[in-house]
């Protein structure tokens, strides 16, 4: 999953948001570079999540994510696209103008209508567990206390009890588990400890029997663990998607696409062989 992101405040700094009119035409050229590159999944997002980015009103989102969605569907028929949003509204008009798969970073709990929208579109849902202060105040009210701030008794447990309530919440609504993905939060309310027990313990999640999505492109856990800027975290951020397929990861979501096609591809020739040989 190669990330297109439309917007101004990328942590790492390649937000498409610029060039005011041209958005629609870097993210084509974007995402053609993604396909020829290996890339499975196109995730396009028009609100940052890094921490102290500012809140985007569903308008905002819309006029930035729907010309490039539909963009990139028309360019790209048979390419997937996900919405990386967690709101309703952004949603339903994303799979209308072609995306396929909704990437949730609050997991169906920051907006009660969302995940009806996706089981009318019969979409698959990438669930994430997120423990991090929502920049809105809506959202925070929307979630209750319960989910911010990252003090953990016992994280692995905890992440996924909390994801289990978002399959919950997702079952109830409609949606077939068999379109359910499950995503640890990679840096989401977490510390670096954390981050790296997450990916270290990642089969534990992956034996909830849901398909897995980690997300630990360039995040600052790696910045932190070897004192390197955001555009320097190409071999950290390799490391981290080497050892998370050999735990079991299904899907990577990554800003370097050429590279992590090539770590994906020699970690499962090492440790998935048996697949594609059967």
């Amino acid at each position: 999953m190669g990330i297109l992101n439309v917007t101004p405040d990328s942590f790492s700094g390649d937000g498409l948001l610029g060039d005011k009119g041209k958005e629609p035409e870097a993210a084509v050229e974007q995402a053609r570079g993604f396909l020829d590159e290996g890339g499975d999944i196109l995730d396009v997002g028009g609100e940052s999540t890094r921490p102290g980015s500012e809140p985007v009103n569903a308008e905002d989102e819309m006029r930035r994510v729907l010309p490039v969605i539909e963009a990139i569907a028309k360019e790209f028929p048979d390419a997937l696209i996900s919405i990386d949003t967690y709101k309703a509204k952004v949603a339903e008009a994303a799979f209308k103008a072609g995306a396929h798969i909704l990437n949730d970073v609050w997991a169906l709990r920051a907006d009660p209508e969302l995940a009806s929208v996706a089981a009318a579109f019969h979409a698959p849902v990438i669930l994430m567990h997120n423990r991090s202060s929502p920049a809105s105040v809506e959202v925070r009210s929307q979630l209750g206390n319960a989910y911010i701030g990252s003090t953990y008794e016992n994280l692995i447990e905890e992440v996924k009890r909390e994801l289990l309530v978002s399959v919950e919440l997702a079952v109830k609504a409609g949606i077939e588990e068999t379109r359910m993905i499950l995503d640890p939060g990679i840096g989401f309310g977490k510390t670096r400890e954390h981050n790296l027990e997450l990916i270290n313990r990642l089969g534990e999640i992956r034996s909830l029997g849901y398909p897995v999505l980690l997300g630990p492109s360039r995040k600052s856990f790696i910045g932190f663990t070897l004192d390197l800027p955001a555009d320097q975290r190409v071999e950290g951020t390799a490391a981290t998607v080497a050892v998370g397929i050999t735990r079991g990861a299904d899907i990577i979501r990554v800003h370097d696409v050429k590279e992590m096609v090539r770590v994906a591809k020699m970690t499962d020739a090492i440790v998935r062989h048996h697949i594609e040989a059967g």
